[in-house]
């Protein structure tokens, strides 16, 4: 570490020293760590079977959008010549490193399939059949299907002059084969690529009657590989390789020269399946030479292609998940708690404001306040965001029932939410044939913000309701995901959001709010002045500290200030589920900052943060992490707990429970690697979403 660095109290003469590099490890970097963590789960004996099957498939999926998204970014920036971000590294380093990291997760993950899950599966009464395993009379069967239900839907592609290499679908299954020979034409073989259509099911389900097991799984590339010669009569099959393309799927829109934002989305859809690959992985006995012959044809570095030991797509065994019927291997099931007397929403509501911490609250509360609203008779108008909401949304038809109920419904559809472009346009169209009004947000700002506003009329005034929420108005994610909500009537925070609706609506100018927080507007230089504010209670000899429960960290001006509010002497626990680029526990910079990451049953969605501010503290929960995006280029918003039994629950549940976690925490240290924690000696083990499951 650099040793020059200056540590005197005063953060503003500090303020260049607090820019060395060193102080920051990398985003990408630290995002594939995160998926090291996911992995452990999948290795770990105390958690059930299946669900370890399903740890590991989210391992892979993860990786898949890190090239899809994060990798893209970084050779994107590599093209351009863009300059590195605060920890210093150039695009060229940083995509050398990932593939050395992402090297080693990948090594990992299969040797987690081959050497540990495949056998404990096998051992329970799950059996995935390598094609080395088949009986005689499995074979046969899967002969049969193979002629019958796939080979009917093939159309292998042999390559030469009039038929070049085709076009590989981003992350689709392909066989590239070696052949040996002449075709019915006279023209000798040498590759051939063979696509696997989408339309063919990945995992194929064994009848009992062959396998002697209810439980009884092939793979589609061992089908594929098997039976390949069977698509060249007449031609000697050398060898055949399964292969997979990762491709960039961050769509680019011009937003600021397009007349038609959903229109211009439409035709980027189309092609995204196709844009420039960023990653090729092929089984590891591939002969170099048709290795070359891949990367040359989509144009990738040598450092972009990774040798695969099982199947190419690994994640598709998550259908093993679905398939299998057998609870002792999955986590209990769990009835969420409800709220009493929903079915009077607005009368609760009333009472006091309500708030839900899901997954251990039920999402109905929310759905019920939406339904309810579609057919009151006093509720005027409903304005609400969505970024994300799934298929069939209960969210939806509420929404569609309250318009042709007759009632103003505004709806925000943030149709550039990464993977759902193509769900929130459909979402869009729906909900304008129903006659509600849609606005696609801002241009050059992604609508991140969860918001429900309610205008509804009692006795000669009018009363907003609203619902501000830590994660998406999705019902599935809410059953997997830790989010936290609050159903509020109070003045202030109804004017905040009404004022934020119409700045996204109506070209409302910046306007001062008397609650909330606001991205890109008042969101990060509020959250700066609030950490400058303990630093000084430090300074003044008076008890500091600040807590933050966050998926991800980047922001390096945020960053500096907590290194200045540390170096003052404020103490600060950061849980931060994903990627985090402050460096914890640098001598005279970051002492005071402690970083953990909790990865457990359910994904860590929710954002607090919590402030000391000299005995009344404040507390926060937002749809912000304090990353760069989040903070300058996003509609976000940051609501208060103002009731004071509320926030001491969202406390106790969401901060003090994680910080004592010692079963699911890991701790990032100062070297940038986390290590998991175990009880210290005579302590009782603790986990933060146990103690929160046990007391639903």
């Amino acid at each position: 570490m650099n040793a020059a660095i200056d540590t005197t109290p005063d953060h503003l003469s500090n303020e260049d020293a607090l820019r060395d590099p060193s102080l920051y490890l990398n985003r990408e970097l630290s995002q594939l760590d995160f998926n090291f963590r996911v992995l452990a789960q999948a290795l770990d004996p105390q958690v059930p079977l299946l669900e370890r099957l399903r740890f590991l498939c989210i391992s892979c999926t993860n990786l898949d959008e890190f090239f899809e998204i994060r990798a893209a970014t970084v050779r994107h920036a590599q093209d351009f010549g863009l300059p590195p971000a605060a920890d210093g590294l150039s695009p060229t380093v940083v995509l050398n490193r990932i593939h050395d990291r992402a090297a080693e997760l990948v090594d990992a993950q299969y040797k987690c399939w081959n050497e540990v899950l495949r056998p404990a599966l096998n051992e329970a009464g799950v059996r995935v059949f390598g094609r080395g395993a088949w009986s005689a009379r499995q074979t046969r069967w899967l002969r049969a299907y193979f002629r019958n239900e796939i080979m009917p839907v093939l159309s292998p592609l042999g390559l030469d002059p009039a038929h070049p290499f085709p076009k590989i679908l981003n992350k689709s299954l392909n066989i590239v084969v070696v052949l040996k020979g002449k075709d019915a034409f006279g023209r000798a073989g040498h590759l051939a690529i063979v696509r696997a259509p989408r339309s063919l099911p990945r995992i194929i389900h064994l009848p009992s009657r062959v396998s002697g097991g209810e439980n009884d799984f092939v793979l589609l590339s061992s089908v594929l590989s098997a039976f390949v010669d069977e698509l060249f009569p007449g031609m000697e099959v050398k060898g055949s390789y399964q292969f997979r393309v990762t491709r960039n799927s961050e769509l680019v829109v011009d937003e600021e020269e397009v007349e038609n934002l959903a229109l211009a989305l439409r035709d980027e859809l189309v092609g995204r399946g196709y844009r420039p690959a960023v990653r090729l992985e092929i089984a590891q006995d591939c002969p170099k030479p048709i290795i070359r012959t891949l990367l040359q044809n989509f144009a990738l570095p040598d450092n972009a292609v990774y040798l695969i030991d099982g199947p190419v797509n690994l994640n598709r065994v998550i259908q093993v998940y679905d398939l299998v019927q057998r609870p002792e291997l999955k986590y209990p099931v769990f009835t969420p708690r409800t709220l009493r007397d929903s079915d009077a929403i607005f009368d609760k509501v009333d009472d006091g404001d309500v708030l839900l911490h899901h997954p251990f609250d039920a999402f109905t509360p929310v759905l019920e306040l939406l339904k309810q609203a579609a057919v009151d008779p006093n509720v005027l108008a409903i304005k609400q965001t969505l970024y994300r909401t799934g298929k069939d949304s209960a969210i939806v038809d509420a929404l569609v029932q309250a318009a042709r109920n007759g009632k103003d419904v505004t709806v925000v559809v943030e149709l550039r939410a990464r993977f759902d472009e193509d769900a929130n346009l459909g979402v869009a169209d729906r909900l304008q044939e129903a006659g509600a009004q849609v606005v696609y947000g801002v241009v050059g700002y992604k609508t991140h913000a969860k918001m429900l506003l309610i205008v509804r009329r009692e006795g000669k005034k009018l009363r907003r309701y609203v619902h501000l929420g830590t994660g998406n108005y999705h019902s599935g994610t809410a059953r997997a995901y830790t989010d936290l909500g609050l159903i509020t009537a109070d003045p202030d925070i109804g004017s905040d959001v009404h004022l934020l609706f119409q700045q996204l609506s109506g070209l409302a100018p910046s306007t001062k709010l008397k609650r909330l927080l606001q991205s890109p507007f008042t969101l990060h230089a509020g959250l700066i002045r609030k950490i400058e504010r303990e630093a000084k209670l430090a300074k003044a000899g008076k008890p500091a500290r600040i807590i933050a429960k966050i998926n991800a960290l980047n922001e390096p001006r945020l960053i500096r200030a907590l290194y200045a509010a540390s170096q003052a002497g404020v103490r600060i626990d950061l849980i931060v589920r994903g990627a985090c680029a402050l460096r914890p526990g640098v001598p005279g910079v970051s002492d005071n900052i402690h970083v953990r990451s909790i990865v457990g049953r359910f994904l860590e969605h929710s954002r607090i943060y919590w402030f000391g501010n000299d005995g009344n503290p404040e507390l926060y929960c937002a749809s912000a992490d304090w990353l760069e995006r989040n903070l300058l280029n996003r509609v976000e918003t940051c609501f208060p707990v103002l009731d004071a039994d509320l926030a001491k629950r969202v406390f106790r549940e969401g901060l003090q429970n994680y910080l004592d976690d010692n079963q699911n925490a890991w701790v990032l240290d100062v070297d940038g690697t986390y290590r998991k924690v175990a009880p210290a000696d005579g302590e009782a083990p603790h986990s933060a979403q146990a103690t929160l499951l046990a007391g639903v």
